[in-house]
């Protein structure tokens, strides 16, 4: 069995949780409790881009709220 994310033909979301933190998931896997779509079904690279501009702080939405 190979990687879904080796496939150049594979399609993913870009997940989101409370947290704020993204993932990238195959479409074809049921999207686990606690994260929601938040971009695609795309390819992998417009997925991985949207990842890049989109998440530019790591940290969990809760530290960032107590820093501030």
């Amino acid at each position: 069995m190979t990687s879904p994310f080796d496939n150049k033909d594979a399609t993913f979301f870009v997940l989101v949780n409370d947290e704020g933190q993204h993932s990238l998931w195959p479409e074809y896997v049921a999207i686990p409790e606690g994260w929601n779509a938040k971009f695609g079904p795309e390819a992998k690279e417009r997925c991985l881009e949207f990842v890049k501009e989109n998440w530019t702080d790591m940290r969990p939405r809760s530290l960032i709220e107590t820093v501030h």
